[in-house]
Order: C-alpha cells, then sequence, then structure tokens
C-alpha cells in the first residue's frame, strides 16, 4: 500500500497569489475527473455564518460538543434559511461553546469553489485539496507519470496540513508518491515545482 508526501513550493502572505500559483500547479495535472475539496477550522458565530453563506452543503463537525444534530432540526433553526446537514448545534448561536468548528466541503468540481471559500477564510486555518490530477513522466530525469498520489493543497493561514500550526501566510505544496527515501521524491517534487517556476522550499509533509 503506497502513501503520498507533500512538498511545500510556495509561501506568501497573499492569498490570491497563492490560489493563483497553486492553480498553474494543479492544471499541469488537471484530468476530466479532477475534483477539489476544502476544509476549514472555525471558532466564531460570524465565522460559522460566513462560511455557510458561502458552501452551501458544508459540513460543520465539533469533537467538543456532547451532541449530535439531526439533519431535520438543523433546517428548522430560525434565521438560518436552507441550513445543510451537519454536526450543528439546535440553537446556532451555542457555536461558540464548543469551538473549534471543523467546516468541510468534499469532492466538488474543479474551479467551482476555489475563489469564494479563500476570501471567506480570512484568517482562519483552512486548505484548498485537489485531488486525482496526473503527473506525467519525465523519462530524461528519470521520473515516471504518477496519478494516485498526484495531489496539490494550498494552506491558508497555516503551515501543517493538518491545519494545526496557524501562520500569517499561505503555502502551496505538491504531493507525489512516498518511495524508499531514496530521493526519487525530492527530485520528483523539484521537477514539478519547476514546470511552474517553484521549487521546493522545505522538508516535506505526511499525513
Amino acid at each position: 500500500m503506497s502513501s503520498g508526501i507533500a512538498y511545500p513550493v510556495f509561501r506568501t502572505p497573499d492569498p490570491a497569489l497563492a490560489l493563483s500559483v497553486a492553480r498553474r500547479m494543479v492544471a499541469f495535472g488537471v484530468q476530466p475527473y479532477s475534483e477539489v475539496s476544502v476544509e476549514a477550522e472555525v471558532s466564531t458565530l460570524v465565522e460559522v455564518r460566513r462560511m455557510l453563506d458561502v458552501l452551501p452543503g458544508a459540513w460543520f463537525t465539533s469533537h467538543t460538543a456532547p451532541f449530535r444534530l439531526d439533519p431535520a432540526l438543523a433546517r428548522s433553526i430560525p434565521d438560518i434559511p436552507d441550513m445543510p446537514d451537519g454536526d450543528l448545534p439546535r440553537d446556532l448561536a451555542r457555536v461558540a461553546d464548543f469551538p473549534p468548528f471543523t467546516v468541510s466541503l468534499p469532492d466538488q468540481q474543479v474551479g467551482s469553489v476555489e475563489d469564494r471559500f479563500t476570501a471567506a477564510a480570512e484568517r482562519s486555518p483552512a486548505a484548498v485539496h485537489w485531488t486525482s490530477l496526473s503527473w506525467p513522466g519525465a523519462p530524461e530525469h528519470d521520473l515516471h507519470g504518477e496519478a494516485k498520489h498526484a495531489e496539490v493543497t494550498l494552506l491558508l493561514n497555516c503551515d501543517s496540513i493538518e491545519l494545526d500550526a496557524p501562520a500569517d501566510t499561505h503555502l502551496v505544496l505538491v504531493h507525489v508518491r512516498r518511495r524508499n527515501r531514496d530521493g526519487y521524491e525530492d527530485r520528483m517534487a523539484r521537477w514539478l515545482a519547476e514546470q511552474i517556476g517553484q521549487r521546493v522550499i522545505g522538508p516535506p509533509q505526511e499525513g
């Protein structure tokens, strides 16, 4: 069973620029079946409402809330029309009692949510994750094509794909297959970064 490993290739304090660079990397390997997922950690009622506005159908979960809300009850919350199914308190005002909440929307069409999610994240730790890409091979560098672990992640306001290392900058990572740690992963990541005029800028992340 194989696993992936992610290399940072670009960092900036500008979220729009970070998204632009991430999209250039995605475009290098995008396929008709590629998908994008988004996830953020939010801790205030203002943030929850903002995400509800921009991500219809998103799921909200909390590891500290002592209950789960039935989707039918979620739809009855006053002042929140078309409440998405998810794990939210019956009284939305009680969100502040159970921070943080994770909001997620998986498996969307590439290009459908990235702009509004990036803008809505503001200062929240968040991630945009593109999957089902396909990296071409480079036989002249003894690099093979890759599909299973061909992915790109944009981290907003954090340095960790686990969303547990807040930062004042935004980070683009390219994912490749983890092999035998004989240097192949490093070479593949460097080559991919070079295709969009970037370079590997730090140690890889696994998870």
